[in-house]
């Protein structure tokens, strides 16, 4: 049976870390035809983040935990659990409560049928996602739609947590992202190999940053500078 990696960057995360390492413990991907393992990076996490990890691994075998000394950004941490990935294809899972775990079975579907990349489109499932501010939302179709120019893609949703890669392929990409840019950069890479991506529909419910979002306006940004920049690089 596959075996699948989950790779869970973590920062400030007490409030939400362990309901999601339960819940994707707890989803069923045996019966999908997937083992899992699961891989937290507690990215220089000061609260109990780091805690509730090693309480939940020493209940779970699959579960094991890395952790930078220092904050180090999301895409610093997606590489140092990636290091760690045993699995074939690794999927990429928030630490707060915004993405659903049931939407697994969209998101390994295509992998069974031969896709090598799978995006969760937050855009699909619903045209205005719920809770998701109109400044977020501007800046997330003007992403997709940069990516869609600039790359010849046909994608609703190039910054959405959920993605899935055959894990020798992200490996080879050999990403240089430190932040949030991981999106663009992953995405730009794929494309400029010719490597379809799937999209599939997802559920999603934003927070804002007083329930600890991240995500600054700034990131959109240095993301259209991450898609314009690798266009351009060879």
């Amino acid at each position: 049976m596959p075996l699948l990696s989950i790779l869970i960057p973590a920062y400030q995360e007490e409030a939400t870390i362990g309901q999601v390492v339960r819940r994707v413990a707890t989803i069923d991907t045996e019966s999908l035809g997937f083992d899992k393992q699961i891989i937290v990076c507690d990215d220089g996490s000061t609260d109990r983040t780091t805690a509730l990890v090693e309480q939940a691994s020493t209940r779970d075998s699959r579960i094991a935990l890395v952790r930078h000394t220092h904050n180090q950004g999301k895409g610093t941490a997606i590489r140092t659990a990636l290091r760690l990935a045993a699995g074939d294809y690794c999927l990429i899972q928030d630490a707060d409560l915004e993405y659903e775990v049931s939407d697994y079975p969209a998101l390994l579907g295509p992998l069974t049928r031969g896709a090598d990349v799978v995006y969760g489109s937050r855009f699909l499932h619903k045209r205005y996602p719920d809770g998701m501010h109109l400044p977020n939302y501007v800046a997330n179709r003007i992403l997709s739609a940069s990516a869609n120019v600039l790359y010849r893609l046909s994608i609703t949703d190039e910054a959405t947590c959920f993605k899935v890669f055959r894990t020798d392929l992200l490996r080879s990409l050999h990403l240089e992202c430190t932040g949030f840019e991981f999106c663009p950069e992953v995405t730009a890479k794929l494309a400029k190999r010719g490597i379809p991506i799937v999209e599939v529909p997802i559920a999603y419910t934003a927070r804002d940053t007083d329930a600890g979002k991240k995500v600054r306006w700034t990131d959109g940004f240095e993301a259209m500078w991450v898609l314009v920049k690798q266009r351009f690089e060879r």
